[in-house]
């Protein structure tokens, strides 16, 4: 087999130079595809991450299954629902400033619901002052209960 490259002894004594020169760069080479103590207690993390996941998914899939199956049912007539009342749902809850203000919902025996305002406090009652009857009288003007 003939080589195409003659090697004069200029080159071989360029290439050993070359050789050389490299031979303490191959350890830090190595030591990048070679995974050190930290990248495997990354790896370590991150396989305990993903048995964690799948774990919750595999405890999670019965109820996620029983919920798809919960929306399959009433999917439609909520859908229907909405298209109907959404409307006059929305106009509603544009009309109603502060929801504080209301009562709970009732569902009278009829099936109207009904919403109640909450009876408004006048200022002689107002929830910082104590009533005539209950006021400690051992106290002296102007100082605070704690």
């Amino acid at each position: 087999m003939r080589s195409w490259v003659r090697m004069t002894p200029q080159l071989r004594g360029a290439l050993a130079l070359t050789g050389l020169l490299m031979l303490p760069l191959a350890p830090a080479a190595q030591a990048e595809t070679a995974p050190t103590q930290n990248d495997e207690g990354s790896s370590l993390m991150q396989r305990g991450a993903e048995l964690f996941w799948e774990g919750l998914r595999q405890e999670m899939a019965p109820a996620l299954d029983d919920l798809q199956a919960l929306a399959d049912e009433f999917g439609p007539s909520l859908q229907g629902f909405l298209s109907e009342m959404g409307p006059a749902l929305a106009e509603i809850a544009g009309k109603v400033e502060d929801w504080s203000v209301y009562e709970r919902p009732e569902i009278l025996s009829n099936g109207d619901i009904i919403m109640r305002r909450k009876p408004e406090t006048s200022p002689d009652e107002a929830p910082d002052t104590i009533p005539e009857g209950q006021q400690d009288e051992g106290l002296p003007e102007g100082t605070t209960d704690l």
